[in-house]
Parts: structure tokens; sequence; C-alpha cells
């Protein structure tokens, strides 16, 4: 695959687990594609042995990328999504 040259800031999973884009399936998404992020906010959640782990922006900016969907299997390290600052 082809990795493009940029300086987007990258979020990484930071544990092997199940991606959530929403804090339950009848909620809002915490964040969707082109959307303005605070650092600080809850970006996504990787649930493990039933540990819901909330991950939050490293910085503030345009989220530019989303890797994966909801429900999906993520690796450790893997790319999640990618941030323009």
């Amino acid at each position: 695959r082809n990795i493009e040259e940029n300086n987007n800031v990258l979020v990484k999973a930071p544990l092997v687990g199940t991606f959530y884009d929403a804090p339950s399936p009848d909620s809002e998404t915490f964040c969707s594609l082109n959307q303005y992020v605070n650092k600080g906010d809850v970006l996504f959640i990787v649930e493990a042995m039933k540990v819901m782990n909330e991950i939050t922006s490293p910085v503030s900016g345009t989220i530019e990328k989303v890797n994966t969907q909801d429900g999906n299997m993520v690796e450790f390290g893997e790319v999640i999504m990618e941030i323009k600052e």
C-alpha cells in the first residue's frame, strides 16, 4: 500500500482490540472525517477483554483519514486516524 508523505499526526491503536467509533451502538460517533477536534477529545474506543479504552487526540486539528470501520479488530500500533494540525 502506498503511504503518502505528509505531516499528519498518526493516531495509533495502543493495544489489540475492537475499534468503536461511538460510546454505544445508538450514540453519535465521537468524531468523523474532516471534523476539527481539540487535543484531549476522545476519538475512538479500543475494547479489549471487556475494557473500553478511550483514545484521545494528541493534538488539535482536522481528521484527514480514518483507516478502519466500527467493529473491526485493530492491531497494536496500527494507524487508526490521521490528523492534520
